[in-house]
């Protein structure tokens, strides 16, 4: 039987201890508490804080190029055998990209590293909180307008 990829949006959360995932959504929840109450342009503010905030992804990626790099001009310059590095490396971020899993990935969780679709969780409360949903009609481009804004 042919294992299951799991889906895009869900493979790190799934790859990830529970508890580690359980600490990174507290860390959302008392985020958002403490803007509970802000002004709109505190929340604004905080969007677009959000709106640069590295994800799991970027960080793996810019970390894999790294090594990749390193070790390819380590092997065009030394040694040969650090092609093997560059090999493994792209081996690993494979199987991230099928899986959701590499070495690097539980201390990038463990530092509370968010997904993409942690951020733009916390990026939606606060947009429901600064009253971004409560005049869009049922129009398709005023509803994704909305959940665009900013």
């Amino acid at each position: 039987m042919i294992k299951r990829l799991p889906a895009t949006t869900k493979k790190v959360c799934f790859q990830t201890d529970p508890k580690i995932n359980a600490k990174i959504r507290e860390q959302t929840v008392r985020s958002l508490k403490y803007y509970q109450d802000a002004d709109k342009n505190t929340v604004a503010s905080r969007i677009e804080e959000l709106n640069g905030e590295w994800d799991t992804e970027r960080v793996l990626e810019v970390n894999a190029a790294s090594v990749i790099i390193l070790s390819s001009l380590i092997g065009l310059l030394r040694c040969r055998g650090y092609f093997l590095l560059t090999g493994l490396v792209s081996l690993f971020l494979l199987k991230h990209a099928l899986e959701g899993w590499c070495p690097p990935l539980p201390i990038i969780r463990g530092m509370g590293i968010r997904t993409s679709e942690e951020i733009n969780h916390e990026k939606t409360v606060l947009k429901m909180m600064r009253g971004d949903f409560l005049d869009v009609d049922n129009s398709v481009e005023s509803m994704l307008h909305a959940v665009e804004k900013q």
